[in-house]
């Protein structure tokens, strides 16, 4: 990296961490408490350029670079995974599918509004029967004349209940498993498409989590994205760039835990000295720091081959694998290093504990990653 570039992720850095310390870090265990999307908070988010971050200009995005959005979703999730959660779904996933894949009509329709965040995006694949198996998915879209008529259920939606666009991927040819996939653009206020149930989740409490329903939902050809099949494979491109913000958001996470847990290792007395003076602390400090930075060099290289157009299927999966799997080490060391006070919400750590689980799980399981980085390599 360039010290010219590196001097302007540092300023980009200290402008994501002060604004996240001022309009975030005050209201961070109100928001858990309360189980709710602080949607006040978008418009300061758009304010930022964050809510297009990685889009261009004529477009309503803020024109930075991948390496940029990384320290962006680093910055924010650091003080709130909850927020980073919500930025990622909008951006990496429903976001960048339009951009990625849709026509220029849809483009000049929906991105402007998206991408300067006076509107907010979901993207939808996850069906009760089907989360690592997408092929398994049986919410069908049935084309009539100039219309596609869908019926089924999707699950674990981020941000579901707070979209004005959703992504959502569609059966539209039962015989050929995952190949038969299509994905279409969805309006909040559709005929036939409603909210279902909202989660009650261990950690992330603040991003919300629902069901979406479509009963004789119909929809305008014209809404089609991408090509008819292509729904799959389109989901993998838009994938490897949300694996990305996964690893993002897992790196902030465990930085956040890491740095609550230096501090209160120099402040906690224990036997007479701070316990930052007693070697089995400084050893998980250590280990924690180390693995931090690897994951950061990982995820900042996958960003950086995404940059410049190149395929980051493989560095990618190994980004968003190793960071989550570190955020979840560290914010479980995290918690033993306070002691009880670690088991306690007053504590900032407590919560890190909590989010970090759900970066192996989303946008693909560790398992799932682990077989995609073998079959790369195999390849």
């Amino acid at each position: 990296m360039t010290s010219d570039l590196q001097e302007e992720m540092d300023i980009l850095r200290h402008s994501i961490r002060e604004f996240a310390e001022s309009e975030i870090l005050p209201h961070v265990m109100e928001w858990d408490e309360a189980q709710k999307f602080p949607v006040e908070l978008v418009p300061k988010l758009a304010e930022m350029g964050l809510m297009g971050p990685i889009f261009p200009p004529e477009l309503g995005g803020s024109g930075l670079s991948y390496p940029e959005y990384v320290v962006v979703l680093e910055e924010v999730s650091r003080v709130d995974g909850s927020i980073g959660l919500f930025l990622a779904a909008h951006i990496s996933l429903c976001v960048n599918h339009i951009y990625l894949v849709g026509s220029d009509e849809q483009k000049s329709r929906y991105l402007p509004d998206l991408a300067s965040g006076r509107k907010i995006g979901a993207w939808a694949l996850t069906e009760p029967g089907s989360g690592s198996d997408a092929g398994g998915a049986r919410t069908m879209a049935v084309r009539h004349g100039d219309e596609y008529v869908l019926n089924g259920t999707k699950c674990f939606i981020t941000n579901a209940a707070l979209a004005d666009t959703l992504v959502v991927l569609a059966v539209t040819n039962p015989v050929v498993g995952h190949r038969g996939l299509s994905a279409f653009l969805i309006e909040r206020g559709t005929p036939g498409f409603s909210i279902g149930k909202k989660e009650n989740k261990l950690g992330m409490r603040a991003s919300d989590t629902s069901s979406l329903v479509f009963e004789d939902c119909r929809l305008p050809a014209k809404n089609l994205l991408g090509k008819e099949g292509r729904g799959f494979p389109d989901a993998l491109k838009v994938l490897d760039g949300g694996r990305i913000s996964i690893a993002s958001l897992a790196l902030g996470i465990a930085q956040g835990a890491y740095e609550q847990s230096v501090k209160y290792a120099k402040e906690r007395r224990q036997f007479d000295q701070a316990i930052a003076e007693f070697q089995a602390i400084q050893f998980k400090l250590a280990d924690m720091a180390t693995e931090i930075e690897a994951a950061r060099l990982l995820t900042l290289r996958a960003a950086d081959l995404k940059q410049k157009g190149r395929r980051t299927t493989k560095e990618s999966s190994m980004a968003k694998l190793y960071a989550s799997e570190v955020a979840v080490r560290v914010a479980n060391e995290a918690v033993q290093i306070h002691g009880g006070y670690g088991y306690i919400k007053d504590f900032p750590v407590e919560k890190f504990y909590r989010d970090a689980k759900l970066c192996t799980i989303g946008e693909g399981t560790s398992e799932i990653q682990r077989m995609v980085i073998a079959r790369q390599i195999l390849d």
